[in-house]
């Protein structure tokens, strides 16, 4: 199998009310890139939320500080001016999702209000507007606990399973595994993201030739329950 990763070039600056679907679509015909069946679209979360509008103003350093408040469930951990909490999607990250990277000066962008359902309206208008039935991963950036550095996780899932679940199956030496779970979303995030980065103002990408089971996948589906949470 081989596995292909297209940057989706020529998207303009996204502005509240713009309809996204329509200006993917014209970008990825403008590049030749189809879309083609099986492909997967991946899309960062700061052009969905902008379109959406949700971007709020920050006039300082304290008022970002209070919109972190404001968004977060739960207040984990704090370290100087860093944040780690809970989000109302009960995503775990930093200054609860609220990014003033890649935004306009004096605005800070939050995360969609359903990813979810933010992938699955991408995905039905992009049906409409190509024909073709891509599957749609909004992603955003996030740490982990064990490592350092950061990886494009997905926050939103819309047409393909999240999870890929081996546990009962065998390995290639036959033995039972027992607790394997593959993000599989995550690791498309992750992929899409060598070839669009912080700095490249290329928020999108079309993944090809991946064999991902077709689904009806949630984020939510990725977040560890409580009772499973070693770090709580």
């Amino acid at each position: 199998m081989t596995v292909s990763i297209h940057p989706i070039l020529g998207l303009p600056e996204i502005a509240p009310g713009d309809d996204l679907a329509a200006m993917l679509a014209d970008a990825i015909a403008a590049g030749g890139l189809g879309p083609q069946k099986g492909d997967v679209l991946v899309v960062t979360h700061k052009v969905v939320s902008k379109a959406e509008g949700s971007v709020v103003h920050v006039a300082d350093d304290n008022y970002y500080r209070r919109v972190v408040e404001e968004q977060a469930v739960d207040v984990l951990r704090r370290r100087g001016d860093l944040v780690i909490a809970r989000t109302r999607h009960g995503f775990i990250c930093a200054n609860a999702g609220v990014d003033r990277s890649n935004a306009e000066p004096g605005t800070a962008v939050l995360l969609p209000i359903r990813p979810d359902r933010s992938a699955h309206e991408l995905r039905r208008s992009l049906l409409r507007a190509t024909g073709v039935d891509v599957p749609v991963v909004v992603t955003d950036t996030f740490g982990r606990p064990w490592r350092r550095g950061l990886v494009d996780v997905a926050i939103g899932v819309s047409g393909i399973e999240a999870i890929i679940d081996l546990r009962g199956t065998t390995d290639a030496k036959g033995r039972v595994l027992q607790a394997t779970e593959i993000a599989i979303v995550d690791e498309i995030a992750a992929a899409a993201d060598l070839v669009m980065g912080k700095a490249g103002s290329i928020p999108a990408a079309l993944i090809r030739g991946l064999s991902v089971p077709r689904g009806d996948g949630t984020a939510g589906q990725l977040i560890r329950p409580a009772s499973e949470d070693l770090f709580r």
